[in-house]
């Protein structure tokens, strides 16, 4: 059976049936969810709108959810149930071959700031290192027919991530609304259904940049800017983080509260805070015999995951707090410390530092 969506007002003890109309044109379901794609039930940020395909074809619209995973939407207006499944099909070929930069392209197009910003306008934190690891594919009707039924239905029983929404359009002593129906819930999972290539859909790295968090417990950011030094630990998490920093990284440092303040080159592999050295005046010397403002811990019975560890650094630029610099859209991570790939961040933070870049 079709879907169908009906609703009443209840007016005392009489139910009263609202009547569905036709909307005055399908074309107003694009403008809708192209102003507001959560219509269809979750967040997502529409990066294209009449998006043309390199064989000609003009995708309806194109959004990201907050996994960085796409959204094709396409409405079914006139067409058969035969032409607007192959249509959406065809489109989702191509869909999913898109790496992370034609994504960035395309939505560079389509939107008033950059990409990154605007994700965190809509899901409070930057992209994901991958865009495009899954597609969904969604054919939006105002009405549906038991044909498109029957086709997507078996299409997602062999593990296709297609599925249809119905919009019913109400009126009701001059009000008017818009009811929404799913063919199939979205807690009833397909299988996994193979993708495109993954080529490019992951940021890539350039070899050498590192993002560093100098924040938690009782760490003081002039300790590390003073003495130079970054350091984490506590835990598996980000003692592991620490250790993981290769000699003559270059490391971008994010300290609390979300603020960059720092660039710099590793001098050497991370070591427990009670043996740690730093270079004081051209020379190495113990770390713990520093007048140090924070507290680190220097107990050598603490398992090494636990232990503090402590990583030597050469300021190519260092900030006090104050003077840290924050945009939407730039990388943050609760790791003690990891590649960092966003180009976006990248090219923020070399020309906020004065960073000259091959």
């Amino acid at each position: 059976m079709p879907v169908e969506m009906r609703m009443w007002r209840i007016d005392g003890e009489e139910p009263k049936p609202l009547t569905t109309s036709v909307l005055p044109a399908e074309k107003d379901l694009h403008e809708f969810l192209k102003r507001d794609p959560s219509l269809l039930g979750e967040r997502l940020l529409v990066i294209g709108s009449e998006v043309i395909a390199p064989f000609g074809a003009r995708l309806d619209l194109l959004a990201v959810d907050a996994d960085g995973n796409l959204n094709l939407l396409e409405l079914k207006r006139d067409k058969t149930p035969r032409e607007v499944v192959a249509q959406v099909l065809d489109y989702g070929s191509w869909v999913s071959t898109l790496s992370r930069d034609d994504i960035i392209d395309i939505a560079t197009k389509h939107l008033d700031q950059p990409f990154e910003a605007a994700f965190e306008d809509v899901f409070g934190s930057a992209p994901p290192d991958e865009l495009n690891g899954d597609l969904c594919l969604t054919i939006v009707a105002a009405e549906l027919d038991a044909s498109s039924e029957r086709i997507v239905t078996y299409l997602r029983s062999l593990g296709v991530p297609v599925n249809a929404v119905y919009f019913s359009y109400l009126e009701d002593d001059g009000r008017r609304y818009l009811a929404r129906s799913w063919l199939s819930s979205s807690d009833e999972a397909t299988v996994a259904a193979p993708s495109g290539s993954k080529k490019s859909k992951r940021a890539g790295w350039n070899g050498k940049d590192w993002y560093v968090t100098f924040a938690g417990g009782q760490r003081v950011w002039d300790d590390g800017r003073h003495w130079g030094f970054v350091c984490g630990g506590g835990g598996k998490m980000w003692s592991q983080g620490m250790r993981s920093l290769p000699n003559g990284a270059r490391v971008w440092v994010n300290a609390a509260p979300m603020r960059y303040v720092a660039v710099g080159r590793v001098l050497g592999p991370a070591v427990r805070f009670e043996e740690a050295q730093v270079r004081v005046g051209g020379e190495w010397q113990s770390l713990v015999d520093q007048p140090l403002q924070g507290y680190y811990g220097a107990d050598p019975s603490v398992a090494d995951d636990l232990a503090e560890w402590i990583v030597p650094v050469e300021w190519i630029d260092s900030r006090p707090l104050e003077g840290g610099f924050w945009e939407k859209g730039l990388f943050a991570s609760t790791h003690s410390a990891c590649k960092l790939r966003q180009e976006f961040t990248l090219e923020r933070l070399a020309d906020h530092f004065g960073i000259d870049e091959d």
